[in-house]
């Protein structure tokens, strides 16, 4: 069985700090960051909540390869990309949970 998956873009309160993430279990990881279940992680540390940005792909293999396109591009590239489907960043997040 081929198990799909996403990748994503989280980002803070003011949209000043971007992560990319990839994920076989998107609405679980969301929730995941939101509550800080790692305390230590750089979304944690970064207070990044907010759900800006989401690509589903067929295959987990498929994620990964374009989270390390965007992982490899500049910002200017990833705020573009946030902006083409969210140009208001707004949380994403509640969308997602009503799959």
């Amino acid at each position: 069985m081929v198990r799909g998956g996403c990748i994503y873009i989280m980002t803070n309160r003011s949209n000043t700090t971007l992560y990319v993430g990839v994920t076989s279990d998107l609405i679980g990881r969301i929730y995941d960051h939101q509550t800080k279940e790692y305390p230590r992680s750089f979304t944690a540390r970064y207070n990044l909540t907010k759900l800006v940005y989401y690509e589903s792909f067929h295959s987990i293999e498929e994620a990964i390869a374009r989270e390390k396109q965007l992982k490899a591009g500049n910002r200017r590239r990833k705020i573009d990309l946030i902006e083409k489907l969210n140009p208001s960043w707004k949380d994403l997040s509640e969308e997602v949970r009503n799959w």
